[in-house]
C-alpha cells in the first residue's frame, strides 16, 4: 500500500500521466508515440506512461482508460451500434445508405466518452465509473446484454439499477451509454399478450411487432388538453355502479386489507368491458406468479384477453422491474389513448410498488423519511396517476381510467401510503374485512367509500332508480345498531330493517359475474320500490333473478331500450312495477 501511495504521489508531483490501452492487435510503435504526444498535450503532462493489455474480444481498434474515464474506439462497439441501428431500421429498404451514413458518423460519435466500467455491485445496484455525461433515467448497456437505469449521478460515478440478474455481472464489466431514456415498444399486436416491465414477451408466443416506442416517464397532459369526466365506465358491480359511479378518465382507488376481494373487483371490471370498445391493461406488481396465472385463466375463460394486456413483475422479479412496471403499463395505455380509444388500467398493487421503491432508495443511499419510505414516494405515485385523464376532441378524445389498488394493515387507512394515494385519486372504494367475513361480497363499506365525480359519470337509467340507495343503507345500519338494545320495535322500524336487509342481499354478487346495465336497473327499480317487503331475505335474490327472466320473456322491449338508450322513463318504471305485482301473485306472495 505504501508503495502504491508513493507511486501515485510521484506521478502527480512530476505531472506524469498514466493511461491503460486495450487492443486486439498492437498498434505500431509510431501510432503509440503519436498517441502519447496527443495525451501529453491534452493533459499538460511532462510524460505519459502507457500500460498495454491485449484483448481479442474487442476485435480491433483500441479502448483507452485514463483514471475513471474510458475512451472507446473499438470495432466491437462500432459493430454493436451498427447492429442496433440496422435492427431499428429493418423496415427500410436502402440498407447500404444506412450503413454508409452510420459509418461516416462513427468517428465523430465515438470521439467523446461513451463507455465506462462497473466499479462495484451490491443488491441490484451497479456503481459505474467512466461515464461522465450520462443522463438521469438513461438506459445503459452492460457488455453481456443486460440493461441498467441511471438513478444517481455523482462527480466520480453513477449508480444504476440493474434490470435483470446482477449475478451475471462482475466488477470491471464494460458499460456503454445508449443516450436513450427508458421506454417500451408498443403496438396493436401487444393486445392479448403478457409482457415484463421492459415490454419483452413472457407468454411464450413469440416476438411482438412494435409500431412505436413510448417513454416510461412522460409528462401528464395539461388542463387545457383535457375535458370533464362525464362518460360512465360500467364495472358490472351493482354496489359500485349505483352508489360510487366511475367515469372514463377517473382515478378510483380500491383499498382494503389483504384477501378482501380487491383484485376480484378489478377483474370483474375488466370482464364487463367486453364489447364496450375499452382496452384494458392489468399491471401485476410484486404478485405471486401463481396469483397472476389465476387472474389470466379467468380472463381467458371469459374471453377478456382479446382486449387486455398484462404487464407482470412478479414477486421474484428484481425490485427495479417492480418499480418500472406501472410506468410501462401506463405507456402502453397512452399509446391506445393517443389513438382516441378508452383504456382501463389496473395497478395491482401500489403498496408493493412503494415497498420496491423504498428498497431501491435505501440501496441508492437516499435518506429514508416517514416509515422508512423516501420523501419523494408521494411524487412517485402522483406523477403516475396524473397521466390518467380524458382528452378533449382536439387531442383525440381518448381516456385512461385508473383503478389503483392499495393494501392496508388492519384497516388503517391513515398510514403513509394509503393517505398519499387517497389524496391523489378521485375517490375510493373501501373494502371492509368484517363485511367480507359476514358473507357480504363485494365487501364495499358504504360509509367510507366515495366517488368525487359522482352522478356526472352515472347513466341516467341507474341514476333514476338509485337516488336514495346510500341514504337508505346508512339509515338501516344506524337503526340496526340501535335495535340490538330494544326487544320491541314499531312497525315502521321493522319495515326499515327488513328493507335494509333486502338491499344488502341484492347487492351481493358472485365472483366473475358482472351484471349488465338493464339487469342492474330492473333490480334497483324493484328493490327501491319496497314492493319486496314480506319476501324472506334469503329468498329475495332468487325472486328478483326469476323476475328478470320473466321480464326478458314478457317485456324485452323495455330491457332493449335501457341497453341502447341508457335511460329509464317514469312510464317504463310504472310498467315494470305493474309486471312485478303480477309476478308476485303468480309466485304466491299476493299483492303488496
Amino acid at each position: 500500500m505504501m508503495a502504491e501511495n508513493f507511486t501515485k504521489e510521484f506521478f502527480e508531483e512530476n505531472r506524469i500521466l498514466k493511461a491503460i490501452i486495450h487492443y486486439a492487435k498492437r498498434p505500431s510503435e509510431g501510432d503509440l508515440q503519436e498517441l502519447k504526444k496527443i495525451l501529453q498535450k491534452t493533459y499538460n503532462a511532462t510524460d505519459v506512461v502507457l500500460e498495454e493489455h491485449q484483448n481479442d474480444d474487442i476485435l480491433g481498434g483500441y479502448m483507452l482508460q485514463i483514471g475513471n474515464k474510458v475512451f472507446d474506439n473499438t470495432f466491437k462497439l462500432t459493430f454493436d451500434k451498427l447492429e442496433r441501428q440496422l435492427r431499428k431500421e429493418k423496415g427500410r429498404e436502402d440498407i447500404i445508405s444506412i450503413m454508409k451514413s452510420d459509418i461516416n458518423g462513427f468517428e465523430d460519435e465515438f470521439s467523446i466518452e461513451e463507455g465506462g466500467y462497473v466499479h462495484h455491485l451490491h443488491d441490484g445496484i451497479a456503481a459505474v465509473k467512466g461515464i461522465s455525461k450520462a443522463m438521469y433515467g438513461e438506459i445503459v448497456l452492460f457488455e453481456n446484454g443486460l440493461k441498467g437505469l441511471v438513478q444517481n449521478i455523482d462527480e466520480t460515478e453513477i449508480l444504476c439499477m440493474v434490470l435483470g440478474d446482477e449475478q451475471t455481472l462482475t466488477e470491471g464489466t464494460r458499460v456503454l451509454r445508449t443516450k436513450r431514456r427508458a421506454g417500451i415498444p408498443v403496438g396493436d399486436s401487444i393486445l392479448g399478450r403478457v409482457v415484463d416491465a421492459l415490454g419483452a414477451p413472457i407468454d411464450g408466443k413469440g416476438e411482438i411487432e412494435a409500431k412505436d416506442w413510448y417513454m416510461l416517464e412522460r409528462k401528464a397532459a395539461g388542463v387545457i388538453e383535457r375535458q370533464s369526466v362525464n362518460v360512465p365506465l360500467q364495472t358490472g358491480i351493482m354496489a359500485i355502479d349505483s352508489m360510487f359511479p366511475i367515469g372514463r378518465g377517473q382515478r378510483e382507488l380500491i383499498i382494503g386489507d389483504r384477501q378482501t376481494g380487491k383484485t376480484a373487483i378489478a377483474v370483474d371490471t375488466i370482464l364487463n368491458q367486453k364489447d364496450k370498445d375499452v382496452i384494458c391493461v392489468y399491471v401485476a406488481i410484486g404478485q405471486k406468479a401463481s396469483t397472476i396465472a389465476q387472474v389470466m385463466t379467468n380472463l381467458k375463460k371469459h374471453g377478456a384477453m382479446d382486449y387486455t394486456v398484462v404487464v407482470a413483475a412478479t414477486a421474484s422479479a428484481p425490485a427495479a422491474l417492480q418499480y418500472l412496471a406501472p410506468y410501462s403499463g401506463t405507456a402502453i395505455a397512452e399509446y391506445f389513448m393517443d389513438q382516441g380509444k378508452d383504456v382501463l388500467i389496473i395497478y395491482d398493487d401500489l403498496s408493493k410498488h412503494a415497498v420496491a421503491y423504498r428498497a431501491l432508495s435505501l440501496l441508492l443511499e437516499r435518506s429514508p423519511g416517514r416509515e422508512a419510505y423516501p420523501g419523494d414516494v408521494f411524487y412517485l405515485h402522483s406523477r403516475l396517476l396524473e397521466r390518467s385523464c380524458r382528452m378533449d376532441e382536439a387531442h383525440g378524445g381518448g381516456s385512461i381510467t385508473a383503478l389503483p389498488i392499495i393494501e392496508t394493515q388492519a384497516g388503517d387507512v391513515s398510514a403513509y401510503i394509503p393517505t398519499n394515494v387517497i389524496s391523489i385519486t378521485d375517490g375510493q372504494i373501501y373494502l371492509e374485512s368484517d363485511l367480507f367475513f359476514e358473507g357480504f361480497r363485494p365487501a364495499v363499506n358504504v360509509g367510507l367509500s366515495v366517488s368525487r365525480v359522482g352522478g356526472a359519470a352515472q347513466t341516467k337509467a341507474i341514476k333514476s332508480v338509485s337516488g336514495t340507495l346510500r341514504i337508505d343503507l346508512a339509515q338501516y345500519k344506524e337503526i340496526e345498531s340501535f335495535s340490538q338494545f330494544s326487544s320491541e320495535l314499531d312497525t315502521s322500524t321493522r319495515e326499515q330493517i327488513e328493507y335494509g336487509q333486502q338491499l344488502m342481499e341484492l347487492l351481493k354478487q358472485p365472483l366473475y359475474q358482472p351484471k349488465s346495465l338493464e339487469r342492474q336497473v330492473i333490480t334497483l327499480c324493484v328493490a327501491t320500490s319496497r314492493k319486496l317487503l314480506g319476501i324472506p331475505k334469503e329468498k329475495v335474490a332468487g325472486f328478483v333473478s326469476d323476475f328478470y327472466g320473466y321480464m326478458e320473456e314478457n317485456k324485452p322491449e323495455i330491457l332493449e331500450f335501457i341497453r341502447n338508450e341508457k335511460q329509464f322513463t317514469p312510464e317504463q318504471k310504472e310498467a315494470v312495477l305493474a309486471e312485478l305485482d303480477v309476478f308476485k301473485k303468480e309466485q304466491g306472495y299476493g299483492k303488496q
